[in-house]
């Protein structure tokens, strides 16, 4: 029962944090165009010639 003591406060922080990383990558644009970049790799522009 003493181990809650840690693992608790360690959950939550972690939980908090990969709340605010989450937050940080809508604020950043990070999913605006989801689906251009699933058609970008399928184009042949660079390649040379």
């Amino acid at each position: 029962m003493n181990v809650l003591v840690y693992l608790v406060p360690i959950a939550l922080v972690l939980g908090f944090g990969g709340l605010l990383a989450f937050l940080w990558s809508l604020k950043n644009g990070q999913y605006d165009d989801v689906e251009g970049t699933a058609y970008r790799i399928l184009s042949d522009e660079d390649l040379p010639n």
